[in-house]
């Protein structure tokens, strides 16, 4: 797999040439140009030999040599050093990864650790607007970050849809442990998206507020445009939680009303076998005239008041709803 998937040099929003690693430190000295390097799975003798021709601090070629970063912009003298988190849908499966990015005001390199989607779709987009990209390498940020963000709501979809079957499920009487079961994954599916999300405010409002040599006042619209989608996917995960936590409330409450009927139906029949229990076992005592000896209509009369007592308990207890 090769490490360096492009490297090119652009020039008044058009790219020029194709440059090697070798050449970068030459190339990126000519006036009005900046160079944009994408790297994936980089090793160490490679980030080394970007160090020297983009003159990167060590620290910054520590954490993209080492990945598994948090999600962060740090300055690095004329600098700037940015980890974002990114995610696939893949067969059903959500994996995560890391993007590293090095800017400068006339460089772009963005290292791609983990699952994430090549750039070279977001290239194609960018070289097709040369008036935007005529601004340097802050457009091509913008893309990046961009795109990341985007692949957020595929993700954010299916979780809704994933949601839409378990909700189903809750609203039912009956308790399912598989269905509790995924209904916590998908809460902490939730916070994992979220924890992806947040920082691209931080990442987008220092790059507005902080950084005008690399992000002109032109293209900080795009970036606060960026804030709102990873808003809207914060807000998302937000709603869908306390929705689902919502729903896992309403299925113990429905539980519980479920039980409770059972418990009030085995009270009203533990009710109506009580009067045939209190009266035959009248026939276990001792006494003489016991009915069915001395009185000839005794055992009858004895079943009727059983049968009429027990049905009218059961009429009693059916008009109020515990049988």
């Amino acid at each position: 797999m090769d490490m360096v998937v492009k490297s090119v040099l652009y020039r008044a929003g058009k790219p020029l040439r194709t440059v090697e690693i070798d050449e970068i430190s030459e190339a990126v000295c000519e006036p009005d140009a900046f160079v944009w390097v994408g790297l994936h799975h980089p090793d160490e003798p490679l980030l080394r030999k970007v160090q020297r021709e983009f003159n990167l601090h060590d620290l910054a070629i520590e954490d993209a040599l080492k990945a598994h970063q948090r999600p962060k912009i740090e300055t690095y003298g004329a600098s700037l050093f940015i980890v974002v988190k990114t995610a696939q849908l893949i067969e059903g499966e959500v994996q995560y990864g890391e993007t590293h990015v090095f800017v400068g005001h006339n460089f772009l390199v963005t290292v791609r650790h983990g699952a994430s989607s090549s750039y070279t779709e977001v290239r194609t987009r960018v070289e097709e607007n040369p008036q935007l990209l005529a601004k340097g390498p802050g457009f091509a940020l913008y893309s990046v970050l961009d795109f990341v963000v985007d692949n957020y709501q595929p993700i954010m979809n299916s979780y809704e849809a994933q949601f839409d079957r378990i909700e189903a499920s809750m609203f039912k009487a009956d308790f399912d442990l598989a269905v509790v079961q995924e209904s916590y994954e998908l809460r902490r599916s939730l916070i994992e998206l979220r924890n992806a999300a947040v920082p691209m405010d931080e990442i987008c409002n220092q790059l507005v507020r902080f950084h005008e040599e690399i992000i002109p006042k032109e293209l900080r619209a795009y970036f606060r445009d960026i804030r709102d989608h990873a808003h809207r996917i914060m807000a998302a995960t937000d709603d869908l939680r306390e929705m689902l936590t919502n729903a896992m409330h309403v299925n113990l409450a429905l539980v519980s009303v479920r039980q409770n009927d059972i418990v009030k139906q085995l009270a009203g029949w533990g009710a109506v076998l009580a009067v045939p229990t209190i009266i035959f076992s009248l026939y276990g005592m001792n006494f003489q005239n016991m009915p069915e000896l001395k009185f000839a209509w005794g055992y009858p009369l004895t079943l009727a008041v059983t049968v009429a007592a027990c049905t009218w308990l059961y009429r009693k207890l059916k008009k109020t709803g515990w049988l």
